[in-house]
């Protein structure tokens, strides 16, 4: 049975192996039986389509000729018998080398399927033609492992696989520049995809930047309107603060100095002896400072001084949070120099 002519309908086969031979007999023994009943009526009509002898008499002849329109009526209604009968052992025939095939060939494949995933346009079709290749092959292969090696399809399959094999190898090169050239193709595209990414996530990072720069800001703003409206510092909460700044690191120290110096110009933060009048300072400023203190010492992991009962100076420290209220108190770096810290007689 020919593979190459067309897809097929999948088949299932069930039973044992001997009830299908034993189908293919009984298919074999009607097409004989319907050959020799096909001969047998070829034999009756040429009889019938003979020229007959002359009758003399009108009305004998005409009987004749109506005896043999009756006879070439029933001979055609045999035929039209003979006709699906065989039909039908054709396809009985046909079903059973289906059942045959699919037994055999693992993974089906013709020429019209080929066609359809040549001109699919759903994405369904051939990415390149190397795949189109590979199933031609396997066409020619069904083919020969399908039919016996006698077979007029196999010897034909056989051939027409080794014609196509050479016509393919001519069209190697052409196809490896293809390939090289889709590659290249592809390589550039995803370039310019990455490189879309990247403009966009580089005007993405510039506006949140201006955004957070924004916030900040606002927060600056925000922080000064509070310390502007909070309580005054008592003078306990002062000395605690003051005995804070005393036990700070250099580095520290010059921080909270500069933290004075943007609210005080005329402070200077710079010098070899610095005075720091703490009942001088604004109550901005002595906040700010509580504020930079306590950061410090959460960050140390300590807990802030107090002689005056201050519910912010003894919170318990938490290392996971940070405030954000000293941000432009810290912008500056100052430089790497010790300062000596007076406390006002």
């Amino acid at each position: 049975m020919e593979t190459m002519d067309g897809p097929v309908p999948e088949v299932r086969t069930e039973g044992e192996p001997a009830v299908a031979e034993e189908l293919g007999q009984n298919v074999d023994q009607i097409i004989v039986k319907v050959d020799e009943l096909e001969q047998r009526l070829n034999e009756v009509e040429q009889f019938y389509s003979k020229p007959g002898k002359k009758q003399s008499n009108t009305s004998k002849a005409s009987s004749v000729m109506k005896e043999k329109d009756k006879d070439k009526q029933i001979t055609s209604f045999k035929r039209r018998q003979l006709d699906a009968s065989r039909r039908e052992a054709a396809a009985t025939k046909r079903m059973q080398d289906l059942m045959r095939q699919f037994s055999v060939i693992e993974k089906p494949m013709d020429f019209s399927t080929i066609k359809a995933k040549m001109e699919a346009k759903d994405g369904t079709g051939y990415n390149n033609v190397r795949e189109i290749c590979a199933d031609v092959r396997l066409i020619f292969k069904n083919a020969m492992k399908y039919n016996d090696e006698r077979n007029d399809v196999h010897v034909m399959a056989k051939t027409l696989l080794a014609k196509f094999e050479e016509k393919w190898l001519q069209l190697l090169p052409k196809v490896d520049e293809e390939d090289e050239r889709r590659k290249k193709e592809e390589a550039e595209a995803q370039l310019d995809i990455q490189l879309a990414q990247e403009v966009s996530h580089a005007k993405m990072a510039r506006d949140l930047s201006a955004e957070l720069e924004k916030v900040d800001k606002n927060l600056k703003e925000l922080r000064d309107v509070v310390l502007r409206n909070c309580r005054k510092m008592s003078t306990e909460e002062k000395k605690a603060l003051m005995t804070v700044l005393t036990q700070l690191s250099p580095e520290d120290l010059n921080k909270a100095l500069l933290i004075v110096a943007q609210n005080n110009p005329n402070f200077q933060a710079t010098g070899q002896e610095v005075d720091l009048d703490i009942d001088a300072q604004s109550e901005s400023t002595l906040w700010k400072l509580k504020f930079f203190v306590k950061e410090l010492l959460q960050g140390q992991g300590k807990s802030p001084t107090s002689n005056g009962g201050n519910s912010t100076m003894n919170n318990n420290v938490n290392q996971n949070k940070r405030k954000r209220e000293s941000i432009d108190a810290q912008a500056a770096k100052p430089p790497a120099q010790k300062k000596n810290n007076k406390k006002p007689s």
